[in-house]
C-alpha cells in the first residue's frame, strides 16, 4: 500500500471524527449525562423526559475520552462531507478495502440503531476488513470476501446495559424487507439467524462460558437470542473502534487484531477438516500473524501468552493451529514466542538421500531436511568441519569427504539444534563450530 504512514494518519482522522459525529447523532435530544457506580466501576446513561416518564439509554463505561465527549458533545458539527472525502481518498488513493453495498447498508443500520453503543463487536470476515486500514498494510484481497455479517455480545453485558434496540428483525427489514428469521433446528430453541435475498445472512453469537451447550442465549439489549460459542469470550474481550470505510464511515466495534489472529488459530483445529473455513481462518490467521509480527510483535505475544495460560485444551488447539501455517509463519511467530519448534506436536526433522553440496559464497556445506511437509535448509559451517570433525584435506572435496564421514553425527546436531534451541531463521538452520561445541559438552 502507497504511503501506510500517510494513510494511517488519515484513518486515525477519520475515527476521531466518527466517533464525535456518531456520539453527538446517538445523543442529540434534549437531556442529561449521569453515572452510576456498578461493581466498582462506573458507567454512564443519557437521560430524557417524555410523555411517558424519565428514560435512560446507556452511554458506556467511564474513560478520558467519554469524559471528554460528553463536554462537548453540544459543540460537535456535521461533518460528513469531510468524512466521506476520508473514505474516498482512504479506498480510492491508498486501495484499502469496502464493503459491498449490502453489507455496507446493513451495518450501518446495525449502528444507528445501537447496536455497537451496547458493546456489541463485529466479528469474522466483515471485522477482518477493518484490519488493513487499522494496521496500515494490505492484505489478501480473497480473504476479504464475505456475505455474512456476525455479532458477537457478552450475554452478562447484554443483561447489565440495561437499555435495548427495536427488535432485530425490525432493524434488518428496516434495510432489507426481505429478511426473514431462519428457522432454529430444535422446535423449543429461537431465532439466532436472519438471511435475506441473495444469500445476505446476519448471525448473532455469544460467548460460551459455561457448560457446553448449543442452547441458544437471550441477548435483551439486542431483542434476539445468539449462537453459544467455546473460545468467544477471548476474542471479544476489550474490542476497539474501527470504521467500516462506506459513505461517510460507519463506526463500529471489533476485536483487537492480535486476539482476532490467535483466535483463528484455534478455530483452525476446532473446526471439522472437512468444513471450508478452516482454510480461511488459516490464511487470515497467517496474514494477520506476520503483519504483527512487523507491526506489533508485543501485542500478538501477550495475546498468545493469555490464550496459552488458559489451560491444556487451549494449548492443544493453539499449538495444532500453529502446525497449519506456513513453516516461514510459524517459524517467526515462534521466534517472537520465544518458542522451540519441539512444543509442535508431530514435528520432526528428517534427511533425504540427495547429495551435500558446498557453498563457497557462505563456506557451508548445505544439504536438505524436511519437517511438517516443508522443506528445511540445512548447513554446517567449514569451521565447523575443520575444527571439530578433523577435514583432512583444505579443500572443498576434503571438506565433503568429512561431512560424509560425519554425516550421522551431523545430523543429529543439526536435529537437536532444529527442534530444541531458539528458532534463529524460519525454514533453516545452520551449525556452527560454537554449536559443536556446546552440543558436544551437553552430551558428555
Amino acid at each position: 500500500m502507497a504511503a501506510p504512514l500517510v494513510a494511517q494518519t488519515t484513518y486515525a482522522e477519520l475515527l476521531e471524527r466518527c466517533e464525535a459525529s456518531y456520539f453527538s447523532q446517538a445523543f442529540a435530544e434534549d437531556g442529561t449525562f449521569n453515572s452510576k457506580a456498578i461493581k466498582g466501576r462506573r458507567y454512564w446513561y443519557f437521560q430524557k423526559s417524555t410523555a411517558q416518564g424519565r428514560v435512560q439509554r446507556y452511554v458506556g463505561p467511564e474513560t478520558q475520552e467519554l469524559l471528554e465527549r460528553i463536554k462537548h458533545h453540544r459543540e460537535q458539527r456535521d461533518d460528513e462531507k469531510e468524512r466521506r472525502a476520508l473514505v474516498s481518498a482512504l479506498t480510492r488513493a491508498f486501495g484499502l478495502p469496502a464493503p459491498i453495498a449490502p453489507i455496507g447498508d446493513l451495518v450501518a443500520a446495525l449502528a444507528r440503531a445501537g447496536v455497537f453503543r451496547l458493546r456489541s463487536v463485529l466479528v469474522g470476515t466483515v471485522a477482518y476488513q477493518s484490519y488493513p486500514a487499522i494496521l496500515g498494510t494490505k492484505l489478501p484481497n480473497a480473504l476479504l470476501q464475505t456475505s455474512d455479517v456476525d455479532i458477537a455480545q457478552f450475554s452478562s453485558i447484554s443483561v447489565a446495559v440495561g437499555d435495548q434496540t427495536a427488535p432485530m428483525l425490525d432493524i434488518l427489514r428496516g434495510v432489507d424487507k426481505t429478511f426473514r428469521e431462519i428457522p432454529p433446528l430444535a422446535r423449543h430453541q429461537h431465532t439466532t439467524s436472519y438471511i435475506g435475498k441473495g444469500g445476505l445472512r446476519v448471525d448473532f453469537v455469544t460467548p460460551n462460558e459455561g457448560a457446553n451447550t448449543d442452547s441458544p442465549q437471550n441477548l435483551p439489549a439486542l431483542q434476539t437470542d445468539a449462537q453459544p460459542l467455546r473460545y468467544l469470550d477471548f476474542l471479544i474481550h476489550d474490542p476497539i473502534s474501527a470504521v467500516m470505510l462506506y459513505k461517510s464511515g460507519v463506526l463500529v466495534l471489533v476485536p483487537a487484531p492480535e486476539r482476532f489472529a490467535v483466535h483463528k488459530l484455534i478455530l483452525a483445529l476446532e473446526r471439522p477438516p472437512a468444513v471450508t473455513k478452516r482454510d480461511k481462518d488459516v490464511s487470515q490467521a497467517e496474514a494477520l500473524i506476520l503483519t504483527l509480527l512487523e507491526k506489533r510483535s508485543d501485542e500478538l505475544r501477550l495475546a498468545w501468552d493469555e490464550a496459552y495460560g488458559r489451560g491444556p485444551r487451549w494449548r492443544k488447539l493453539l499449538l495444532g493451529g500453529m502446525t497449519r501455517l506456513s513453516s516461514e509463519a510459524r517459524d517467526l511467530l515462534l521466534r517472537t514466542l520465544q518458542k522451540p519448534r519441539e512444543i509442535l506436536k508431530g514435528i520432526m526433522l528428517t534427511f533425504s538421500d540427495a547429495p551435500p553440496l558446498y557453498d563457497s559464497s557462505r563456506e557451508v556445506i548445505s544439504f536438505v531436511g524436511e519437517a511438517l511437509g516443508h522443506s528445511v535448509k540445512c548447513a554446517v559451517s567449514r569451521e565447523a568441519l575443520d575444527d571439530h570433525f578433523g577435514s583432512d584435506r583444505r579443500d572443498n572435496e576434503g571438506r565433503l569427504a568429512t561431512f560424509h564421514r560425519n554425516r550421522s553425527k551431523i545430523e543429529r546436531m543439526v536435529k537437536t539444534k532444529y527442534l530444541c534451541w531458539a528458532v534463529e531463521e524460519p525454514d533453516s538452520v545452520l551449525l556452527t563450530t560454537a554449536d559443536v561445541e556446546k552440543l558436544s559438552q551437553d552430551n558428555t
